[in-house]
């Protein structure tokens, strides 16, 4: 089980993954700003998780096709 999901489609556009990993480092900085050290470290761990994962080693597959069931149902 992944804990972040590069290949979900979600994740394709730049803005959102630069979003996702700015928005942790904010909490990270909130949380060392308010002198909690040990949730400042658990959110310095994950900002650098979504780091590498959405941005330092993201490869982005390519789009399925209807035809390959990669389309919407609905």
């Amino acid at each position: 089980m992944k804990f972040i999901d590069p290949d979900h489609p979600f994740y394709r556009p730049l803005w959102r993954r630069v979003l996702l990993v700015a928005a942790c480092a904010a909490w990270t900085g909130v949380e060392f700003y308010n002198g909690q050290q040990a949730w400042g470290m658990i959110f310095l761990a994950v900002t650098a998780y979504a780091f590498a994962n959405l941005i330092l080693f993201f490869k982005p597959s390519p789009p399925k096709s209807p035809e390959e069931g990669g389309g919407t149902e609905g």
